[in-house]
């Protein structure tokens, strides 16, 4: 078939994109009437040329010819023309003005002929015509009221005489309207065109033109050869109280006699907007078959489009069903039926919309660039469809827009349906042949099919497939086509079973799912991941809390005593028997490549498989897009602040949502355990709430204590009854092994072993439990041994030379050794003579040769400093034998230096781990690192 626009050839103006403004198609009558009107409205014939005498012009026409040939029959003398704006109410009264003036001779003009025939009249009578323009008119000498300003217009200054001397303040009453006339001829036509602009422009008018209507419809009343005909309009948008009170007046003094008028039939308004726009409609034949195959589409699939467009009489043959069809088609040529039909089936509900006036511009426009950009892109379209609009014109799309009164909507298309980037362009990127920029069609066709409708704003599936049907394409593209742009568009959604709207608000949650698969991976997702489970775990931690994220460097763990959680990246997952088990392993017995001194202090926490954490995460991050998107207004505006109150809970929701599967997906908890082949051990939470405990370092706490691998504290029979064989026999467990036993997992842990065994040996020994020595002696005995004593704290040291003793041991070595008694020699027989001691009271005399008894001595102190180098081999022996020989000396005091050369590039971590040994033994204030 023939592209439309090989076929048909529009007005000059229309192809150089002239005729672009809807008030372009506007006549002005009082331009008219002033003979300064363009030519295409000033000159009779050239206004007839361009002018449709439909069923409504010729009826509305005859009615007021007959009246003002005098006959009555279907001829009220007053008439109403009630229409919103653009509905042609102008077009029909500069139709009159024209025939009244012409009179006879107007019979010779185009389409003049026909409607005189149907009128049922022989000729065209003339008369004298007045006109108001409330939009032109203003009172000026001469010219004082509207009344004086049209008895000029019939009698000249003699009619304005006959109008007295008050005409100047008050409206004529009958008689006097009548000696007008009569002076005017007696036939005569007073047309009123904006009447209620006028009233809003001077107020003051208002109350006596209400009175001078008054007059005008009683004088008409059982005249003859007079008629008068008011144009009003319907719509009330821009209307304020005054004008909507006087609007309700003029109706009810006019229409008590009144005959309202249809002024533009819809089933005809193709005819008018082909005479408007075109200049040849091409080839009668091409018509014809274009019309056929369309018409033979539409019967075949009768059954899937709309009823009021493929019904037809059951009474009557195929061929005739076909030919019906065909009939509209070659009515709307080059336009598809659907195309024209819409503006007067759904947008003549909205009150902005201008019927005639607006199509007109909107048709102009479409057929301009249409016509164009086809002869262009060589496009094979047969008929102008809805899908062919060019909604990407920003000039096009605003006259659309300002038709609806909805210029929120340019967000919508240009997101959607037209712009560079929008959802249907993304979607056509690979359509040919019939399928091209099918989904950029149905989204301008449900434009326009859901922009208006008296019941439901829906364009439905039948009307998609009506409007944008043809020969090359099946309806069920069309179908495919409209569910997959709903599934990708923002602001398309569906309606019903069969139904698409554009809204101005785009589909919330459309916009998340769609913000959702925009996030990026290394930028957004896994930042955010890592953040959430950080943030999750340190919440109220009571322990040392890190995040094990990438670079997996097992450097980055410190290895101290004391212990502390440390939860495996979010990227890793566990599964019983994966590669993470063993890597676990190696990074709880390792620490880089050297061996870990505390391996029992790390407690691991992995997450189950799945992507549910993943998911949770996504949807609250697209969720804060969207409220983002919002309150800038790249979804649209004029939400209302229960969308924004549900949008803010929505995401409150999604956060809360991936706090909890934080806490139910870190659910395995990894530990040392030298007694598992593997060494390890794993203990399944279970599934968790963020409301369920208070932390989730508190929960795992508690699962180590149920699990009975961590203790606050440890009792002496604990530790008596875990008493290693190999120390049985000799009833002494060096601290530093008992200290180790309970870092690698052979005892219970314990949050700070090193301040809770301190604390607890203290405890034993006081009370008798057990006993401390140090200092070991090669008879096993102890140069030192602490048993049913206070002793400080600061005593407990775990080095070798210090061990814990068993209180039967302890008792042991306090018992004194049994010893044999001498033979008793034989008594001394005491000299006479009395004791010179007790006798005379005197100390006897020492012999100058004799020593001194050493407790006569006066003591003295003597410093003793020891200083040098000590080779490493002999290090750990130096506190059993140096510092055990010299501690309980006053004033023993120890200061070290420590010194070596490393790896420039391992410095700092060295220094790192340094301070925190310092800190774990409590002497980071008492050393400086250099």
């Amino acid at each position: 078939m023939e592209p439309w626009y090989k076929v048909v050839t529009p007005r000059k103006e229309v192809r150089e994109g002239r005729s672009f403004n809807p008030d372009e198609f506007a006549i002005a009558l009082d331009q008219v009437v002033a003979k300064r009107a363009p030519a295409d409205y000033q000159d009779p014939v050239q206004f007839f040329s361009r002018t449709c005498f439909t069923q409504a012009l010729c009826e509305n026409s005859g009615m007021v010819l007959r009246r003002l040939a005098g006959r009555t029959d279907n001829a009220a003398p007053v008439q109403t023309l009630i229409t919103q704006m653009g509905g042609g109410k102008t077009h029909m009264l500069t139709t009159l003005w024209h025939l009244a003036n012409g009179g006879e001779k107007t019979g010779s003009y185009p389409g003049v002929a026909a409607m005189m025939k149907a009128a049922g009249l022989s000729k065209i009578p003339d008369a004298k015509v007045a006109v108001y323009v409330g939009t032109a008119w203003d009172p000026q000498e001469g010219s004082e009221t509207p009344w004086i300003h049209m008895a000029r217009q019939l009698a000249g200054e003699e009619g304005v005489r006959a109008l007295g001397p008050r005409a100047k303040e008050d409206p004529p009453g009958s008689d006097t309207l009548n000696r007008v006339f009569e002076l005017a001829g007696g036939r005569v036509l007073l047309l009123f065109d904006e009447v209620l602009n006028g009233f809003s422009r001077h107020k003051w008018l208002a109350e006596p033109m209400h009175a001078f209507f008054h007059v005008i419809v009683r004088t008409l009343v059982g005249s003859h050869e007079k008629a008068a005909v008011f144009s009003l309009p319907r719509s009330q948008v821009e209307m304020t109280d005054f004008d909507l009170t006087w609007q309700n007046k003029i109706v009810k003094e006019i229409g008590a006699v009144a005959k309202p008028l249809l002024v533009n039939d819809e089933a005809e308004i193709s005819e008018v907007i082909r005479q408007r726009l075109f200049e040849n409609l091409g080839s009668d034949r091409i018509r014809r078959n274009v019309a056929k195959a369309y018409a033979d589409w539409c019967f075949e699939r009768r059954a899937q489009l709309p009823p009021e467009w493929t019904a037809v009489d059951t009474s009557a043959t195929e061929k005739k069903a076909r030919e019906f069809l065909q009939g509209r088609f070659e009515a709307c040529y080059p336009f598809h039926p659907a195309t024209l039909s819409v503006f007067h089936r759904k947008w003549m509900s909205l009150p902005q919309f201008q019927a005639t006036r607006g199509t007109l511009a909107m048709l102009a426009q479409w057929i301009s660039w249409s016509f164009r950009e086809s002869h262009v892109q060589a496009r094979r379209e047969p008929l102008i469809t809805l899908g062919s609009a060019p909604l990407h014109d920003s000039g096009f799309c605003s006259v659309v827009l300002g038709q609806l009164g909805e210029n929120r909507l340019n967000i919508a298309i240009d997101t959607d349906i037209a712009g560079d980037h929008s959802h249907a362009r993304a979607l056509d990127a690979d359509t040919k042949g019939s399928l091209r920029e099918i989904h950029r069609r149905v989204g301008a066709a449900i434009l326009f099919e859901s922009s208006g409708g008296q019941r439901d704003k829906v364009a439905h599936l039948p009307e998609l497939r009506f409007a944008l049907g043809e020969p090359e394409l099946d309806t069920t593209s069309i179908d495919t086509a409209s569910i997959t742009l709903d599934g990708k568009s923002f602001f398309i959604q569906r309606v019903g079973a069969d139904g698409f709207k554009l809204y101005h608000r785009a589909k919330i949650d459309k916009a998340v799912h769609d913000r959702r698969a925009s996030l990026d991976e290394d930028t957004e997702i896994q930042p955010a991941i890592r953040k959430l489970v950080r943030e999750e775990f340190k919440r109220g931690a009571s322990i040392p809390t890190e995040l094990f994220e990438p670079p997996l460097d097992t450097t980055k763990i410190s290895d101290t005593p004391r212990l502390a959680i440390w939860v495996v990246d979010p990227d890793e997952e566990w599964n019983e028997g994966g590669p993470l088990r063993e890597r676990i392993a190696d990074w709880t017995k390792n620490r880089g490549k050297s061996a870990r001194l505390y391996p029992g202090a790390l407690v691991w926490c992995v997450r189950k498989p799945g992507r549910d954490l993943r998911d949770k995460v996504e949807l609250w991050l697209a969720w804060k897009r969207v409220q983002k998107d919002v309150r800038e207004g790249v979804l649209g505006t004029d939400y209302e602040k229960a969308d924004l109150r549900d949008i803010e809970a929505s995401l409150a929701d999604a956060e809360e949502q991936a706090k909890d599967e934080v806490w139910g997906g870190y659910r395995f908890v990894v530990l040392a355990d030298s007694a598992d082949a593997s060494g390890l051990k794993i203990i399944d939470l279970g599934a968790g709430h963020s409301s369920g405990s208070e932390t989730l370092c508190g929960r795992i706490i508690g699962a180590l204590k149920a699990e009975a691998l961590l203790n606050e504290s440890v009792g002496a029979g604990y530790i008596d009854r875990n008493w290693p064989p190999a120390f049985k026999d000799t009833g002494a467990w060096p601290l530093a092994s008992l200290r180790q036993s309970f870092l690698n997992g052979a005892l219970t842990r314990l949050l700070d072993p090193d301040a809770i065994l301190r604390g607890k040996i203290v405890e034993f020994v006081s009370k008798g439990d057990f006993g401390l020595a140090s200092g070991p002696k090669p008879d096993g005995t102890y140069e030192r041994l602490w048993h049913r004593e206070l002793m400080p704290a600061d005593e407990v040291s775990f080095e070798p030379g210090v061990l814990l003793i068993k209180k039967s041991k302890v008792e042991a070595l306090k018992k004194p050794p049994e010893t044999k008694k001498p033979d008793e020699e034989p008594a001394k027989v005491k000299p006479p003579g009395p004791d010179p001691d007790t006798e005379t009271g005197t100390e006897p005399e020492l012999d100058e040769e004799a020593e001194p008894d050493e407790t006569t001595l006066v003591p003295t102190s003597t410093p003793i400093r020891v200083a040098g180098q000590i080779p490493p081999e002999q290090w750990n022996r130096l506190g059993t034998r140096i510092v055990a020989k010299l501690r309980s000396h006053d004033d023993f005091t120890i200061e070290v230096v420590f010194s070596a050369s490393v790896d420039g590039t391992a410095a700092g971590d060295i220094k790192a781990e340094l301070r925190q040994a310092l800190a774990d033994l409590g002497l980071e204030d008492s050393f400086t690192i250099e």
